[in-house]
């Protein structure tokens, strides 16, 4: 055990599937095994939790994978070194179009269906037809630095679409389906569950996962500030050894069944078990009333003996970074001046899962 200089901590989270390492943290007695009296606060997008973050009003969150690296080089806020020592979850996002676009682009194709997952070309006969009406496809994502968006850039520009040939709006989680709803939005890229709640409501098409465009993905990671990692470093090493229990309680698969009976409360999701469970059981809903497809991967937290799953590793930042350079987030300057090191915090995780507080020194 731990000498744990902070007890009281408050956890920010997103309601999201991928948000539950914290929740089973929390509701099956993990935090308290580790002795942190843990509250966790539900944010309402991406931007409010990582300034609630900076400025100190929770000490720790549930945050994107790239989110540590855009705080410290200060994108569209103050630049802030926030660290990351632990990975909370891999892939979990899918591709969702709206049906009214979906059915459109059946009859431009002349069928009844698409194979999935499928390319981005299906939409260059609209985004040319819409062009000509001095119109563009409205798609959205939940925050410019999120793997949400590199991933959806990425499936546009395989089939040789250009991103601005769209509109592309920044729209957080929960609202991605009202947001369709009110037909606002033609497609998303959003994570678990609210592309099973689209397709759930009739009003959304699951066509493609981000297992199908990055296998193993960090999706998810566990972020703090760093001066406040320097002032508490041992309940850094009880928060990061309760969410490894939590993530390793997770790969059990009768276990998820449980999660997503937790998640589906009020104060986490807030939305019906059966819009939870499907991508916690590797199926991932594609249209109302057909049969899902089977993506094993498709929401990770762990692999029962491989403590490397949940390491923070340099290559990891690194290549997120290169993403973010290409996608013209950051410069070449910029890459240069990143120590991926002081942001993926390898040696924390180290020091906790391998106990080898040596490689913190």
């Amino acid at each position: 055990m731990f000498s744990i200089e902070k007890k009281n901590i408050t956890l920010g989270f997103m309601p999201l599937t991928d948000s539950a390492p914290l929740v089973i943290a929390h509701e099956m007695g993990i935090f308290e095994k580790w002795g942190l009296n843990v509250n966790l606060t539900k944010q309402n997008s991406w931007a409010t939790l990582r300034d609630k973050l900076h400025s100190g009003v929770i000490d720790a969150a549930q945050m994107l994978a790239p989110m540590p690296i855009a705080s410290n080089i200060g994108l569209h806020g103050q630049k802030s070194t926030v660290i990351s020592p632990m990975i909370l979850s891999r892939n979990g996002n899918g591709i969702t179009l709206s049906t009214k676009l979906y059915q459109k682009i059946l009859s431009q194709h002349d069928t009844n269906a698409l194979s999935m997952p499928f390319s981005a070309n299906i939409l260059k006969h609209e985004i040319d037809e819409r062009k000509r009406g001095g119109n563009k496809l409205t798609l959205a994502v939940v925050f410019p630095y999120s793997c949400h968006y590199y991933q959806l850039i990425e499936w546009l520009k395989n089939s040789d679409i250009s991103p601005s040939e769209i509109n592309l709006l920044i729209v957080p989680p929960s609202d991605m389906v009202p947001s369709m709803h009110s037909g606002d939005l033609d497609g998303f890229c959003v994570g678990s569950p609210w592309n099973a709640k689209a397709v759930r409501e009739g009003v959304g098409i699951t066509g493609v996962t981000s297992s199908d465009l990055w296998e193993d993905s960090p999706e998810k990671v566990l972020g703090l500030m760093s001066d406040w990692q320097v002032k508490h470093p041992e309940t850094t090493f009880a928060l990061v050894s309760a969410l490894y229990e939590a993530c390793q309680w997770l790969e059990n698969i009768p276990n998820r069944f449980e999660a997503a009976r937790f998640l589906s409360r009020a104060k986490y999701l807030d939305t019906h078990i059966d819009v939870i469970a499907p991508s916690l059981m590797g199926s991932c809903l594609t249209l109302n009333n057909t049969s899902p497809r089977k993506v094993e991967s498709y929401q990770q937290f762990s692999t029962l003996g491989d403590p490397t799953f949940n390491k923070p590793a340099h290559h990891y930042g690194e290549n997120i970074a290169k993403l973010m350079q290409a996608c013209g987030h950051i410069n070449t300057q910029q890459i240069t001046d990143l120590d991926i090191a002081s942001i993926y915090r390898e040696d924390i995780y180290q020091a906790v899962i391998y106990k080898d507080k040596k490689s913190l020194y």
